[in-house]
Order: structure tokens, then sequence, then C-alpha cells
């Protein structure tokens, strides 16, 4: 029962953690060439947004203890493992240039002079991260999968 609702939890936030990243990644080819008043006022949405950190956190631990509950249990241990390790390193790409970027504009309120490539070094670090973010949501798809052909397996012995 623990092992379900650990599951269940891992792939909510997961699910939830696409929701940003998706939005930066495909948004990023309408937004990287606006000139910077427009640039700096579309970026004025994402005020607030950083109570997804949560999420990303809440993903990790699940995933985490997912992993744990899952050890030695071939693939799924492996997926598993996998998808803590995307979402630590989503968290990674994040704090080494994302957040910089943030700081360096705060928060894309101020102008500096090398605004345009911390807006590359923004944009492109959410991309990355987007992507990351959607291979550990499907290393949890593959936990599930294989979770349920090993149930079958156990339920005709």
């Amino acid at each position: 029962m623990l092992l379900r609702a650990i599951q269940f939890l891992a792939l909510v936030l997961a699910a939830l953690a696409l929701v940003p990243a998706g939005a930066h990644l495909f948004a990023l080819p309408n937004k990287i060439g606006l000139p910077e008043a427009e640039y700096f006022l579309v970026q004025g949405i994402y005020r607030g947004w950083a109570l997804f950190g949560i999420i990303l956190f809440g993903a990790l631990a699940a995933n985490i203890a997912l992993a744990i509950l899952l050890r030695g249990r071939g693939a799924a241990f492996a997926l598993a493992l996998f998808a803590a390790f995307a979402e630590l390193v989503s968290l990674g790409i994040f704090f080494a240039w994302t957040f910089p970027a943030n700081r360096a504009t705060a928060n894309w309120t101020s102008v500096p002079e090398n605004w345009e490539a911390l807006r590359r070094q923004w944009e492109f670090s959410h991309a990355a991260a987007a992507v990351v973010t959607f291979l550990g949501f499907c290393a949890l798809v593959g936990v599930a999968l294989a979770e349920q052909g090993r149930e079958r397996r156990l339920a005709s012995s």
C-alpha cells in the first residue's frame, strides 16, 4: 500500500513539474528573439512561479522514496533511481544557470548590459531542464509498467 501511494505521489508531482517546464520549453521559440522591452514585459508572467519549486523538491523526495522502496526489483528500481537522478539534474540546471540569471536581472525587472546572454542562459537552461524532467517522468511511467507486469506474474504463479 505504501509503495502504491509513493508511486502515485511521484507520478503526480512529476506531471505537475512538467507544467512549468513545458510552458518554458514551448514559449522559447516565440520569446528568444524579442526585443528588450518586450522580453522583459513578457517575463513578468512568471512572477510567483517560484512556488513550483516546492513541487520540484517534493518530486525529488518522492522519487528517492520510490527508489528505496523498489530496491532489489531490477528494472523498476533502476527506472525509479533514474527518475530521482533526472529530478536532481533538473534542479542542478536551475541552480547552475537559471537562478543566477534571475538574480542578475532581479527576476527580470532590471536590465543589465549582458541581458541577451542572460536571456539565452535562462531560456536554454529551462529547455534543458524540461527535457530532463520529461525523461524522468517517462522513467516513472516505466516503473508503473514494470510493477504492473511484476504483479501479473506473481498473480499467475
